[in-house]
């Protein structure tokens, strides 16, 4: 069988610089002598940068190694309590860190009567931190991202504002220091995630227009993740935008690779309404050597605003002698994008087509890409964190 991962059921520059002289307001003045520090960006202000997402997670997939030895429950469940536990320390747009962990737990039946004994959730505790712009030695935590996401299995819906029936809303939390005010801002909207029955998964054809040449790739089972109106919440600072979201990201279970389809951001900076579509793919990479060392890993090519960003059909000709599918997965850093890996190093128990632990690397580049745009695609990413890193 195999080693795919597959999935399973269970205001400006002023402004800114306001903000974070108030946040770090403690630090040390810049010595006498050195060089003068570049001025703060803003969410409008583009980046391209190596590792602009980088950092490490640990996962811990205990609900596949602690099982139920009580025989209370329905057969190979996980035990009562049993969470898989992602670990992380990442650093987004360059002068913010997000450092926590978040938990997912699995709906348990009872083997006789097949009642519910645990609800399905996810549960965040996540650390902000910003960098001072003008010196990035300095960093100061300024509050939490923290709450619950009830799932429901059976349909796949995340409810990201669901976490208030359970005095646990999923929330970005600052406090105020100096001159800059707290705040606190909800998640709201639904993912729906995978399907639970694989026999319904229906073939999708999905396009990429190259200057003149309109390529395809046929995916024979694709499950799509749905978002409906999900609102990942403003901050860590004030200066990204609350934003919602809404499209498709599918996975092809024969190949392990992520398709978008038609994943839109809309937000409002600096008293502008913004729209960013985002499109392209995350193709699942094997090392040959995978059933011994466990590692792979998640290739990106996603493109931001690629309708708006057209080139003329001769400056696509490096594309026109490609196969389709090497010219849907070609990257074009003419255009701005989000590109580079997420490395998997996989540890197997006894099932040895799913991992019992996994050490993560991020390691994604941005071109030309604003900050808000990186802000946006990171706190979708980690909304997802179930699906995206099952097998």
């Amino acid at each position: 069988m195999s080693l795919i991962r597959k999935l399973v059921v269970l205001p400006s520059v002023a402004g800114f610089v306001l903000s974070a002289n108030a946040f770090l307001s403690t630090a040390a003045a810049q010595p006498a002598g050195q060089p003068a520090a570049q001025p703060a960006a803003t969410g409008a202000d583009t980046v391209t940068k190596e590792k602009v997402i980088a950092g490490t997670m640990d996962i811990d997939f205990a609900t596949r190694t602690n099982l139920d030895t009580s025989g209370d429950l329905k057969p190979n469940s996980p035990a009562l309590g049993a969470k898989d536990t992602y670990k992380f320390t990442l650093s987004v747009a360059e002068t913010t860190e997000f450092a926590g962990k978040i938990e997912r737990q699995p709906n348990l039946f009872t083997k006789t009567l097949a009642r519910r004994k645990q609800d399905a959730q996810l549960w965040y505790s996540i650390d902000l931190s910003l960098f001072n712009p003008r010196d990035l030695k300095v960093k100061k935590t300024v509050g939490k991202w923290v709450g619950t996401i009830p799932i429901d299995t059976a349909s796949g819906a995340y409810d990201l504002s669901g976490g208030r029936a359970k005095e646990s809303a999923l929330r970005v939390k600052v406090d105020p220091a100096g001159t800059a005010p707290g705040f606190e801002d909800l998640f709201a909207g639904r993912l729906v995630g995978k399907a639970e029955k694989k026999e319904s998964l229906a073939e999708y054809t999905f396009n990429r227009v190259i200057g003149d040449k309109t390529v395809k790739i046929v995916v024979k089972k694709s499950d799509p993740m749905r978002f409906e109106n999900l609102v990942l919440a403003k901050g860590p600072s004030a200066n990204y935008a609350r934003t919602t979201v809404n499209g498709r990201l599918d996975y092809d279970y024969e190949t392990g690779n992520w398709y978008t389809d038609g994943i839109t951001f809309r937000y409002n900076l600096d008293g502008k309404d913004m729209e960013d579509k985002v499109s392209g793919s995350i193709k699942w990479v094997e090392d040959p050597d995978r059933k011994a060392n466990g590692k792979g890993y998640y290739e990106f090519n996603l493109r931001f605003n690629e309708d708006k960003n057209k080139k003329s059909g001769n400056e696509n000709a490096a594309f026109e002698k490609m196969s389709d599918e090497d010219a849907f997965f070609a990257v074009d850093n003419s255009i701005p994008c989000l590109t580079g890996r997420i490395s998997y190093v996989d540890t197997f128990a006894s099932n040895p087509d799913l991992p019992a632990s996994s050490k993560v690397t991020f390691a994604l580049d941005a071109n030309k890409l604003t900050k808000q745009q990186i802000m946006n695609f990171f706190k979708l990413w980690m909304v997802c964190v179930g699906p995206t890193n099952d097998e």
